[in-house]
């Protein structure tokens, strides 16, 4: 199995940054890739960004692309969000997801619990 846990929410005005962070645990030798989706009040859970973990290969929403920024760090088992030019359409709860593949087992995806990001005009 694998656990995720997000930390780096928080409140911040428009225009500002945060960065959020995702640390996987548990069987993180099978990771396939890690991402970021976000639920804003009263709105359908939509993906954000996302990262291959062998290869690097990046894929932003068109929403995000140019202000977000997705990055990885290997040894720590740790994918990034460095959220730049904020705007109060970014407010949601931010989670982190993750797939791994075992031959035995195939495609498997988990969930954090979510980080709260909320901007104010």
């Amino acid at each position: 199995q694998v656990q995720l846990v997000e930390s780096g929410g928080g409140l911040v005005q428009a225009g500002g940054s945060l960065r959020l962070s995702c640390v996987a645990s548990g069987r993180t030798l099978s990771l396939l890739d890690m991402g970021w989706y976000r639920q804003a009040p009263g709105k359908e859970r939509e993906f954000v960004a996302n990262i291959v973990w062998s290869g690097g290969y990046i894929y932003y929403a068109d929403s995000v692309k140019g202000r977000f920024t997705i990055s990885r760090d290997n040894a720590r088992n740790t994918v990034y969000l460095q959220m730049n030019s904020l705007k109060p359409e970014d407010t949601a709860i931010y989670y982190c997801k993750a797939r791994s593949v075992l031959e035995s087992e195939g495609l498997r995806g988990y969930w954090g619990q979510g980080t709260q990001v909320t901007v104010s005009p």
